[in-house]
């Protein structure tokens, strides 16, 4: 059930012990993937790293994942029902726990699916909750002259409103690039695709942080 907004999102417990433990979110995805390949329930993901991690509360202190897994394991760890990212590239479907993002090598044209907060240092979806039932998605056709001054704004989610970003919260949502871009999705390159059909598979996920 997506979250009432002020309502509470999470509860403490211990994570099980069939739960899958990942430090990233390219691992969080190859797990899903995994089960979905064989047909299988999605695991519980311990997390101990990744953006869709930071997002939920996760310390991001160096070293901080260190006996991460034993407080996963103790009344420390608290669960979440999180929203699941499918992206349907000409074609190919992929999952994706965090983020996809589509993009030319400067970022004057991309097209960004955000389930979490963070792109590593950038706080490129301010609005985006992974429990809402929704993507926030950015459409972003710049010109070479503003990317700085989109740039120096994204570490503290301040580059929106902007006339070049179209923003859209959503659950489902598809977009011609015009040209076939480098995809990604929670980090890892799948190949190159211009027309891509998103949508959210809400409360699909369960993790424990």
């Amino acid at each position: 059930m997506p979250i009432a907004k002020g309502g509470p999102y999470g509860a403490h417990g211990p994570f099980p012990t069939e739960g899958v433990v990942v430090r990233s979110d390219a691992e969080a995805r190859q797990a899903v993937e995994t089960a979905r390949r064989e047909r299988r329930p999605l695991p519980v993901l311990g997390l101990l790293g990744g953006d869709l991690y930071r997002t939920l509360g996760g310390s991001q202190q160096p070293g901080s994942a260190s006996g991460g897994e034993d407080r996963l394991r103790s009344d420390g760890g608290v669960t979440f029902a999180v929203d699941l990212g499918e992206v349907l590239v000409d074609g190919r479907l992929h999952l994706f726990v965090a983020h996809l993002v589509a993009r030319s090598w400067l970022w004057t044209r991309a097209f960004v699916a955000m389930n979490a907060q963070w792109l590593g240092t950038w706080n490129l979806g301010p609005r985006a909750h992974p429990g809402d039932a929704l993507l926030d998605t950015y459409d972003v056709h710049l010109r070479v002259s503003q990317l700085l001054p989109v740039r120096a704004r994204l570490h503290h989610g301040a580059h929106l409103p902007h006339p070049g970003i179209k923003e859209q919260r959503t659950a489902a949502t598809q977009v011609d690039l015009d040209s076939p871009l480098t995809i990604r999705v929670d980090g890892q390159a799948v190949g190159r695709g211009r027309r891509l059909a998103v949508r959210v598979e809400a409360d699909a996920l369960t993790v424990v942080v």
